[in-house]
C-alpha cells in the first residue's frame, strides 16, 4: 500500500508533466528554427519558399509558448484543484418562468458534468406546479469540479417569451447560482470537524412539511442546523429518515463554511484579491441568455456566443469556463509581475 508521502510525490510529478511537455516542445521547436534559418538563404527558390513557410509556422508556435502556454503554467497551482463542487440554484425575479429556467440550467450543468465524467446527484429541491424548480442543491463529484464550476457563481438572467405568454411579450427572469467547495464527508456527525465545533452547531428536528405547509409524515425526520458563530442555517427534509437528512445537512453546512473560509483566504492573499473577490460577488449579474437573438453573453469578460440552443444542451459551457480561467490567469500574472516590480 502506498504511503501518503508516495501519493503526494506521485501527484506532484503528475502536476509537473504539463510544464515538462511544454519545455520539451519549446526546445524541439527552437532546434527546428535553427535548422530552418540557413535554408531561408538557399539558392533554390522552391527550397526558400518551403523554408519560409516552415519559419512562419515555427515562429507562431514559439510565440504561442511565450504568450499563452508558459504564463499559464507559471500561475500557482490552485489549492482547491482536488475538490468536488456543490451547486445551489435559487429562482429570483420572474416567478414561474424563473423556476422553469432554473430547471433548464440544472440540466445544462448535469450534461456538462456527464461529459467530464463527474457524478451528479440532486440532494434537495422544491418543485413548482408548472414543472419548474423553486430551488435545488446538486452535488458534482469529481476532481476539478469546483475549480471549473466556481465561475458560475452569480446571477444568471434569461430573456425569452414564456410558453404561456399569448401576446408574445419577452419576460426577464433570474436564477442565482452559488458554487461551493465540496470535500469528502466526515465519518462522524457527532464529533468536531476542522471547519466547526459541534458545540457551535444548534441541531433541531421537526416533521417534514409539504408545499402547502402541511405535515407530510408523522415522524420528526426533517433537520435544521444553525452554525451559531456565522449564522449559517441549513434545512433538509428530502430524505426519508432523520439520520439521512442530518447527514445531508452537515454536508451542506460543511460546504458553506468551507466557502466562507476560502473567501477569507482569498481576501488575505494580495495576488488574487482583485480578481476573485469580484468574481465571488453572488449578487453580480454574470450572464444573460437572450433567446430572441439566440445569444448568450458573459458580462465579466464581454464574451458573447451564438447558438444558445446548443449551449443549453451543455455544449458551449466549456468555452466560457476556459475564457474565464484564462482571464483569471492573466490577472494573477499581472499581480505577480506587479509584486516583483514593487
Amino acid at each position: 500500500m502506498s504511503s501518503p508521502e508516495d501519493i503526494a510525490r506521485a501527484r506532484q510529478i503528475k502536476e509537473l508533466e504539463p510544464l515538462h511537455e511544454a519545455w520539451t516542445q519549446w526546445t524541439r521547436t527552437r532546434e527546428s528554427l535553427q535548422e530552418t534559418l540557413p535554408l531561408l538563404a538557399d539558392t533554390d527558390p522552391a527550397m526558400r519558399a518551403l523554408a519560409s513557410e516552415e519559419y512562419t509556422s515555427i515562429t507562431s508556435t514559439l510565440t504561442s509558448h511565450i504568450q499563452d502556454i508558459f504564463p499559464h503554467l507559471l500561475v500557482p497551482a490552485s489549492t482547491t484543484r482536488q475538490l468536488s463542487a456543490m451547486m445551489e440554484l435559487k429562482s429570483g425575479v420572474g416567478g414561474s418562468e424563473a423556476s422553469l429556467f432554473l430547471a433548464d440550467l440544472l440540466r445544462v450543468y448535469t450534461r456538462y458534468a456527464n461529459v467530464n465524467r463527474w457524478k451528479t446527484q440532486v440532494i434537495a429541491s422544491n418543485q413548482t406546479d408548472g414543472g419548474g424548480l423553486k430551488d435545488a442543491i446538486v452535488e458534482v463529484k469529481g476532481e476539478g469540479a469546483y475549480d471549473a464550476l466556481r465561475w458560475e457563481s452569480g446571477v444568471h438572467r434569461v430573456q425569452r417569451v414564456p410558453a404561456t405568454e399569448a401576446s408574445g411579450r419577452t419576460h426577464t427572469s433570474t436564477v442565482a447560482v452559488i458554487v461551493l467547495p465540496l470535500a469528502e464527508e466526515s465519518e462522524s456527525m457527532n464529533g468536531d470537524d476542522e471547519l466547526f465545533s459541534m458545540d457551535d452547531v444548534k441541531v433541531e428536528v421537526m416533521r417534514a412539511r409539504g408545499a402547502g405547509g402541511q405535515h407530510v409524515n408523522k415522524t420528526e425526520s426533517a433537520v435544521r442546523l444553525t452554525h451559531v458563530p456565522t449564522g449559517v442555517t441549513v434545512s433538509m427534509q428530502d430524505e426519508r429518515s432523520q439520520h439521512q437528512n442530518k447527514r445531508r445537512a452537515f454536508q451542506v453546512l460543511r460546504a458553506r463554511l468551507m466557502d466562507i473560509k476560502l473567501t477569507k483566504d482569498i481576501e488575505n492573499r494580495r495576488a488574487t484579491r482583485r480578481n476573485l473577490v469580484r468574481t465571488a460577488d453572488r449578487s453580480e449579474k454574470i450572464r444573460t441568455y437572450n433567446y430572441a437573438q439566440d445569444r448568450v453573453t458573459d458580462h465579466r469578460i464581454g464574451l458573447s456566443l451564438m447558438n444558445l440552443t446548443s449551449f443549453m444542451e451543455g455544449d458551449g459551457v466549456q468555452d466560457f469556463l476556459d475564457a474565464l480561467q484564462r482571464n483569471h490567469d492573466e490577472d494573477v500574472m499581472e499581480e505577480m509581475i506587479g509584486d516583483a516590480d514593487s
